[in-house]
Order: structure tokens, then sequence, then C-alpha cells
């Protein structure tokens, strides 16, 4: 088990590092195939992102409940193989709309990271699930730290270069997972593919139907939602409150990476043994109340950086949560399970950077009724007290 365990792990990391790695080029590279100014590139930027999270909501359930019928395995092998040819696509892509159908055919296969999920979820009893689901997250979060590190070292040697070398990685991942990964589907767990419950709506009105799931979901797209809103506006709020560079809000977001793969990876499981995953989930957003209050006020650049270990803190509640969901499915669900909490997260992509990026200008600009460049994470926290209160009101017979 040990080697199909590492492989799922690096799985995860390679998903995040692909992601991070063509982000510091993007907008170099819109500008080469497309031309116009840095703005039009951003234009173009938010098209692409809204694209594949767009596909990623529609498709995720489909691909979850795919795994479910004909096993992890084959879903998250061909997964890995389409993600490194459309990796290679969009290194030889030569004008913006190839550019953006590789981002639509990457939406459509990204389920890597749930497929992932469901077969940790498998491998996994009752009281690891947590801990296990955490080492998921600290696997993301070290993906998310290297990416954008690796992607700006490549990107000196141009502007295709890093999407060549997140076809590289996904490539040999695929070869070591034909190897070494076996199969958690078996007659005892697993489910007949149905159309009607493959599409966001079905899956999530089937899943409904389990007690309590249904406010677990809407309590983590509000999470999700919320949080989100570190990506969606860090770059713009940091160097409008503080002045930071590009380098120094790199170096921030490289820090608050690390911090979270330290947090999910080790201090998670020994916070779950100890009180429980309900608990975790509450105390997790206690933190990420004081982190969003704090930066809605502050001034100083040095504060942010201090505040970066307690907002960190934050990170045990999505394992936490998934656990609990996880716990409240049938065996046989998994795969669908996972694959509703990916498009669910993939709509919190499209919700919140449109969210709060308009209330940022809405603080901001000469319009603005009071200046106040972190009201975004005022909104953030209203979202996250709401989805709260919804967890704290949900009963079910894991939680």
């Amino acid at each position: 088990m040990r080697l199909p365990f590492l492989f799922i792990l690096i799985t995860v990391m390679i998903d995040a590092m692909g992601i991070g790695l063509i982000m510091p080029i993007m907008p170099d590279l819109i500008v080469e195939v497309q031309g116009g100014t840095l703005a039009d590139a951003a234009f173009w930027g938010g098209i692409l992102s809204t694209a594949f999270a767009a596909m990623q909501f529609l498709f995720a359930p489909a691909v979850g409940s795919l795994s479910d019928a004909v096993g992890r395995r084959p879903v998250l092998l061909v997964s890995l193989f389409v993600m490194a040819l459309d990796y290679v696509v969009m290194a030889l892509a030569g004008t913006i709309w190839l550019l953006l159908l590789g981002r639509l055919a990457g939406g459509i296969t990204a389920a890597t990271h749930s497929t992932a999920a469901a077969y940790m979820a498998d491998v996994s009893s009752a009281e690891q699930k947590a801990a296990r689901f955490g080492l998921l997250g600290a696997a993301f979060g070290l993906g998310f730290v290297l990416g954008p590190l690796v992607g700006g070292l490549l990107g000196e040697f141009g502007t295709r270069a890093p999407f060549w070398a997140a076809a590289v990685l996904a490539g040999l991942n695929f070869i070591l997972g034909l190897f070494v990964m076996n199969e958690t589907v078996t007659d005892a767990n697993r489910r007949p593919f149905n159309w009607s419950n493959a599409n966001p709506l079905g899956a999530f009105r089937m899943l409904g139907k389990v007690p309590g799931l249904k406010g677990l979901l809407w309590a983590y797209f509000l999470y999700s939602v919320a949080i989100y809103v570190y990506p969606a506006i860090w770059s713009y709020f940091s160097q409008e409150r503080f002045g930071w560079s590009p380098r120094m809000i790199g170096l921030s977001l490289a820090i608050f990476g690390f911090l979270m793969a330290v947090v999910q990876g080790v201090l998670l499981p020994r916070v779950t043994r100890r009180i429980g995953e309900r608990r975790t989930v509450i105390w997790g957003q206690v933190f990420d109340f004081a982190g969003f209050g704090a930066l809605a006020f502050i001034t100083s650049g040095t504060l942010a950086l201090i505040l970066i270990p307690i907002t960190a803190m934050g990170a045990i509640v999505p394992p936490a949560l998934q656990a609990i969901m996880s716990r409240s499915v049938a065996d046989d669900q998994q795969g669908a399970l996972q694959g509703v909490m990916t498009a669910v997260h993939a709509l919190s992509m499209i919700v919140s950077p449109l969210l709060m990026a308009s209330v940022f200008a809405r603080f901001t600009g000469p319009d603005a009724p009071i200046y106040l460049p972190g009201a975004p994470f005022l909104v953030a926290l209203l979202l996250m007290a709401g989805g709260l209160v919804i967890f704290l009101r949900t009963r079910t017979a894991a939680a």
C-alpha cells in the first residue's frame, strides 16, 4: 500500500504544481499569442480561468460517478494522460482560441484531485479519513508553494518552458501510476453509472437524500467562496494597502502555502484525535474569523506577515469537513461525493473572484463610500459565518 499511497500524494502535488507552474508566464504568453496590452491579457486570463472552472463544475460529478462504476485506476490514469497532452497543446498553441480549447479540455478531465480523494477514502478507516485528507491537503499546499517558484525560474527560458515541464511531470506520474496503482473499487463498493446523477444538479439531488449532507455541502460552498478571497484579491489588496512588490506578494503566498501544508500534514491528525472532526471545523473557522477581521483593517505589511500563521490554522477546516461528509455516504458513493465537492469548489472559484474583486474595486475606487481595501475580507467573514451557522444546525450520522 505504501507505493500507491505515495503515488496519490504525488498526483495531488503535481496537480497543484501544474497550476502554479504556468501562472507566472500566463500574462506574457497571452500577449505573445493575442497581442494587445497587459489589461487585455488580464481580461483573457480571466476568461481562461473561468472556462476551466466552469468545465470542472459541469463535468466533475460525472467523472466522480464514473470512478464509482469503472474504478479509480482507469479514471485517474486517463485523467493524467489527458492532462499531459493538454499541457503539450498549450505549449504549442499559437492562438488564444487554442489556449481556450486547452483550458476547456483541462477542466473536463481535471479529475485527479477528486479521484485521488475517493481513492483515499476507499483505503482509509473512518478514524483515518481526516488525517489522510489532511495529507492530501498538505501535498496540494506543497505543490502550491513549489509551482510558482519553479514556474518563475523556468519562465526565464521562455513562455513555453513551464508547460513542457508540467507535461513531463504529468507524463512521468502517469507512467508511475501504471506500475504501482492498484484498484480499490470492487463488486462490494461498485455503483452503476447513471446519467441522471452525473450532472451537478442530479448528483447534488441524489446526495441530498443522505441525512444532513445537503447542509454540509452548502456550508462547504460558503466556506469555499469565503476562503477564496485570498487568491482572488491578495495581489491587489497587498499592493494597494502595503505597497508590496510582486516578489513580496509571491513570498507571502509561499509562506502561507508552506504553513498550510504543515498544518494539514502535521497538526491536523493531532487536533482531530484530541477534539474530534466537528470541533476541528468550528475552531478552524474561529481562526479564519480572526484573520479576516484583522486583515480588513490593518495597514501594516509586517503585521500581515505576522498574521499568516493564524490564517494558515484555518487549513484544518476542509479536510475535517471532507472526512465528516465522506463518512456520511456509502462506500459506493465516495466518487460521486468527491465529484460533487469538486464541482462545488469549482463553482466557488467562479463566484468568489467576481464578488471579491467587485467589492475591492467598490471600496478603493474614486467613488468609494469609504476607503477600505480590506472590505472583501469582511464579506468573506459574513459568508463563512453563514456557513458555520448551517454547519452547527446540521447533524449527520457521522457528526
